[in-house]
């Protein structure tokens, strides 16, 4: 239903996704179902930030997913430098549910590594922490 005098939105190919409901702060697990990182932010491609957008221009598209070091920022404000995120391309992102799941492996990313050094340091010395409960 729209309401009188709105233009309807022509429909749009693919799935729309809100980004802060469907993909910030959401589990990124590789093609195994390995925990890889969280989505901390989102690279986008679209017009400059700050620029006047003229009607008919289309809509932003997401680039990659972006994770790094942000709990300090997400504490005391700021941002991360660009060069401490580390890009996860859109390409390679398989599905978007209650986890974004990857067509990839895990083990190739950087993103990973943070994931893989509490599983040797931290839970591999909580008793029962070795194994696979499964």
């Amino acid at each position: 239903m729209t309401s009188p005098g709105l233009v309807p939105l022509p429909p749009v190919p693919g799935r729309i996704l809100d980004a802060q409901l469907h993909l910030l702060d959401r589990q990124v697990l590789d093609h195994d179902g390995v925990p890889v990182t969280t989505v901390d932010d989102l690279e986008l491609s679209g017009p400059d930030i700050g620029a006047e957008i003229p009607q008919g221009t289309p809509a932003p598209v997401l680039d990659a997913l972006l994770t790094g070091p942000v709990l300090g920022t997400r504490i005391f404000g700021g941002r991360p430098p660009q060069s401490r995120l580390i890009r996860i391309p859109w390409k390679d992102v398989a599905d978007v549910g209650v986890v974004v799941r990857l067509g990839v492996g895990g083990e190739g990313l950087d993103a990973s590594w943070v994931e893989r050094w509490v599983r040797d340091r931290i839970i591999a010395r909580i008793p029962g922490g070795r194994h696979d409960p499964r």
